[in-house]
Parts: structure tokens; sequence; C-alpha cells
């Protein structure tokens, strides 16, 4: 098992071509991937519900069966366990289960794992050192498709190789200087299972950083959906986040949920601001 440590971003749509032109990624050429994923759980979403998520990934004439658990974190960071390993594929591995997390549920469980959703996207991967660390630096772009509805994926994964998950806010802030970008604290897995459903739930706000989270979430529905009323609920959270705070916390708060009343809102100013306020609270909410 390997403990994985990112920082997950939302980018707006000119992110990718900003991206790319930052100096800091500029000079390099990035490798390339496609890469083709399908993701299995029971009808019922058993592994949704437990928070763990198990995938087939196809890559360079490869598949990999992977198996993610909850994890911890906010405001776009995340530390998740993780377990990898190669299959002949194309059906899961079911004995190679023994001993991970989905076999806690049961065989029962497992009897009845069934392809859910896919996400299909291509990759181009960075590698930077910085701020003492070493960071792998993922933008991934393409599509979720659950039961003949889609959505884009559009997002870039700080994803920490070596050295202190510090790095990953410090590189975060340098690329948000002009690159359009957000936290995001919702995994691709479980945007699937909320596409699948039709559904989003958000989490329960209560200590600021559980109002934080629940601000994110509710632009990442509102990035999937179009609904506009998911920004409201974002306004509200960062609202309740500037209450349950008080003083330069909730000021920024504040200033966060006005600048949602602008229609280009995901603009670098509003991002670099985000990222600062989720800097200072505590990552420490359960993730799924």
């Amino acid at each position: 098992m390997s403990h994985e440590i990112e920082l997950k971003l939302a980018l707006g749509p000119e992110g990718p071509d900003a991206l790319r032109r930052h100096p800091l990624l500029a000079e390099q050429a990035p490798a390339a991937q496609r890469l083709g994923n399908t993701y299995f759980d029971t009808p019922e979403g058993d592994l949704e519900a437990a928070r763990m998520a198990l995938r087939l990934r196809r890559i360079d004439g490869r598949t990999l069966q992977t198996v993610k658990t909850s994890g911890e974190g906010g405001g776009g960071l995340s530390r998740r366990g993780e377990w990898e390993w190669e299959v002949p594929g194309p059906e899961l591995d079911l004995a190679g289960l023994a001993g991970l997390p989905p076999a806690t549920l049961g065989r029962e469980v497992l009897s009845r794992l069934r392809p859910r959703f896919t996400t299909d996207f291509h990759r181009e991967s960075w590698q930077l050192a910085h701020a003492g660390a070493r960071i792998e630096v993922a933008l991934d772009e393409g599509e979720i498709l659950a039961d003949g509805r889609r959505v884009a994926i559009r997002e870039l994964e700080l994803e920490l190789k070596a050295g202190e998950p510090e790095a990953l806010w410090s590189l975060a802030e340098a690329l948000a200087e002009s690159v359009p970008l957000r936290p995001a604290d919702t995994s691709k897995a479980a945007r699937g299972g909320a596409l699948l459903r039709g559904t989003w739930k958000l989490p329960e706000g209560v200590a600021p950083s559980a109002w934080l989270q629940r601000a994110v979430v509710a632009l990442d529905a509102l990035a999937d959906t179009g609904e506009a009323h998911w920004r409201e609920a974002a306004r509200d959270a960062l609202a309740g986040l500037a209450e349950a705070s008080g003083g330069e916390l909730g000021e920024a708060a504040r200033r966060l949920a006005e600048g949602l009343n602008r229609a280009d809102w995901l603009a670098p100013p509003f991002g670099l601001d985000f990222l600062r306020l989720a800097r200072r609270l505590p990552a420490d909410r359960p993730l799924g």
C-alpha cells in the first residue's frame, strides 16, 4: 500500500492553455498518455457508500487494477490509501482483493461488483522540483460517462512524490497567479457516482474546515451540473465559514462569497484567494 498525497484543482475553460504557458512548465515538454478507466461497484453503490473506489485502468497496453480508500483532507488537499497492481484484464482480479479494504464488505458484495461508469482522458504530466519537494503536475482533459450522461474532466492534480505537503500549496499558489483554477474536493469516482445518480449531496458545515469543504463541493457540483443553485450554496457556505471564523479568515471568506456574484468569478485572483484561505484551515475532513 502507498499513501497518495495530492492537491486537486479544477480549471476554467482557459485553464489548460494558461497552464502550459506558465513559466514553471513552459520550458519542459510534458509526458503524454491516454488513460481509459472503468469503475466498479455494486448496483446499490456499496463501495461508494464505504468511501472506496475500485477501477481498471488501461494505459500503454497494460491494465492496472487500483483500490483507493476513503481519505481525509479538504480545500483540495487529500491523503488516501492506494493499492495498484497489473492484471491480465479485462475482468477484475477478485482474488487480488483478498485482504484489501473492499473485502471487509463481505464476499457477497464482491460477487455483485459490476462496471458502473467510465472516465477517459488525456493526461499531460510534468515532474517539478519545488520548495524542497518533488511534485508531479498532471493535467487531465476528457470526460466521465455514466448511463448515457457525460461531464467534462478538466482538472489539475499536484501529487507529492517526496518532501512536505506544504510545497503543494506553494506550487498551487504560484500557478494560480496566471491560471484560472480553484480547489476541488470531489474525486473522479465520486463525480461518476453523482452523475450516475443524477444527484449531489453536500457535506454538513459546522466547523470552519467543514464550511470550506461544503463550499468547494458545491462548486464541484456547479461545474458538473450547470445548475445555478449550487453557486448560491457555495456562497452560503462561505458566509457560514465567515461567521464561524471571524477575523481575517472571516473577511477572506466574505470576499470570496462576494466574488461568486461575478459572471467571470473563476479567474486567477479568485482562485489565488481561495487557495490562501484553504491553506490556513486544517485538512482533516473525510473525503469520498
